[in-house]
């Protein structure tokens, strides 16, 4: 009897435990594991949109220094890192070649103009002679003219005599041959004025090689000035004021003409214009649309990596370039602040901060308090005390993918629910990228449900 009693208060005692567990600890363990709601105050305060990029710095201009002249390198004054003013002589080589050519050129200049003035002389003594002979040539056509006429006159007469019978036969012959012969030399009078154009001719033959010997000395006057020019082209001077970037050449060395060498000729050294600082940032082209010209950049480099440098947009590129499938866009800043001397071309450059959009005072939530319904309606879900939660349509203004600022729809104060399927969405996670990806967004961005 005793044994049943026992069994019955055993059994009565696990019933009391259960009951005791389902009522007290059950109900524990299920609000552990329920879902805490979190929540967030609608805040006044700053935020900024800002997009990040790396780049590499460049100076205002790098002058690819080469010389017109080829030969052995005499004189190189400065090397690398020198400070060089404009005009100041950079190169020399060994002048010997271009100065026998110039000595050569000097002397068939020399001949040219010999030639040009025998040419000269022979076209002005032709002239005359042509003068002369044309004078002389038509006073004998006078004179043969006045004497044929005058032998012809008597020998008419002497034609009207012998009809009388006053003169002999052979008077009025002589008169005749007279007569003919003074026509005869009337003709031939005639021909030399007709030979005259022979001479004119001959005259402008000559003023033709005139002007070939004045086209000669021309030529070789060209020539000439070629070849003094190339002896000065043995000295090259700084085009602009700089900095000696790199030397590959040294003295002794033989150097290619930057003319007429194939292959452009030999860099003797490049000298930059560091007056200006730009960097070269490549921007992703889902930021590229945000980025503006004079928009404020801040830009830091490994060397000077507690130094921030302040610089504004000044180029954006119109064509991008794919590499591996992914497009960036060139975006040109000048670095503008007053320690831009220390970057030198061709740092790494970090775009830490491209400020697109910045507001001091406005209503903020965090990001994941939005969600999106319908088409382009965004809502937050309010908090009430002692009332059930509302859905407010709101209208948001930027965001940097922490928080998000409320145009319209909230007040300050007020709590929001944060919805923590949206705060661990892979949508969020996506649009924080490490480093040199955009850090903002415009017009919001909330997951939609």
């Amino acid at each position: 009897m005793k044994k049943w009693i026992v069994i019955i208060v055993l059994v009565l005692a696990l019933a009391g435990g259960g009951v005791y567990y389902y009522w007290v600890y059950l109900p524990a363990a299920a609000k552990a594991d329920a879902p805490a709601v979190v929540t967030a105050k609608v805040e006044r305060g700053p935020i900024r949109l800002v997009v990040a990029s790396k780049g590499r710095v460049v100076s205002n201009l790098d002058v690819d220094i080469k010389c017109k002249a080829s030969g052995e390198v005499r004189k190189l004054p400065f090397d690398v890192s020198d400070i060089v003013k404009k005009d100041a002589p950079l190169l020399e080589l060994n002048p010997a070649d271009e100065e026998r050519v110039v000595r050569q050129a000097q002397v068939r200049q020399s001949a040219s103009q010999a030639k040009l003035g025998i040419a000269r002389e022979n076209l002005a003594v032709a002239e005359r002679t042509l003068v002369t002979d044309r004078a002389r040539a038509d006073v004998a056509v006078k004179s043969c003219e006045v004497r044929s006429k005058d032998a012809r006159a008597k020998a008419d007469r002497m034609k009207a005599l012998l009809e009388k019978k006053l003169i002999s036969l052979e008077d009025c012959d002589t008169a005749e041959t007279a007569a003919v012969q003074a026509a005869a030399d009337l003709d031939n009078a005639r021909v030399k004025v007709e030979e005259l154009k022979t001479q004119e001719l001959a005259l402008e033959l000559s003023r033709q090689q005139v002007k070939l010997a004045e086209a000669d000395a021309e030529s070789d006057k060209i020539a000439l000035s070629i070849a003094k020019d190339r002896l000065d082209d043995t000295k090259v001077f700084a085009p602009i004021d700089g900095v000696v970037a790199s030397r590959p050449v040294q003295i002794g060395q033989i150097i290619a003409s930057g003319v007429s060498n194939v292959g452009g000729g030999t860099t003797v050294l490049t000298l930059s214009d560091l007056s200006r600082i730009f960097v070269l940032a490549d921007v992703d082209e889902s930021d590229i649309g945000k980025v503006a010209l004079d928009q404020v950049v801040t830009v830091t480099v490994d060397a000077f990596s507690l130094k921030e440098f302040k610089g504004k947009v000044v180029r954006i590129a119109t064509k991008g370039v794919n590499l591996s499938n992914v497009v960036t866009f060139e975006v040109k800043i000048e670095v503008t602040g007053h320690a831009k001397e220390l970057l030198k071309p061709e740092m790494t450059a970090n775009v830490k901060e491209i400020l697109i959009a910045e507001k001091s005072d406005v209503l903020l939530v965090p990001c994941e308090a939005i969600i999106r319904k319908g088409r382009g309606k965004q809502v937050v879900t309010l908090i009430k005390e002692g009332a059930e939660n509302e859905e407010v349509v709101v209208e948001t203004g930027i965001s940097d993918l922490t928080k998000t600022e409320i145009v319209k729809g909230l007040s300050e104060g007020q709590t929001v629910l944060i919805h923590k399927d949206a705060a661990e969405s892979k949508w969020a996670g996506s649009q924080r990228p490490p480093g040199g990806a955009a850090r903002g967004m415009m017009m919001g961005g909330p997951p939609r449900r």
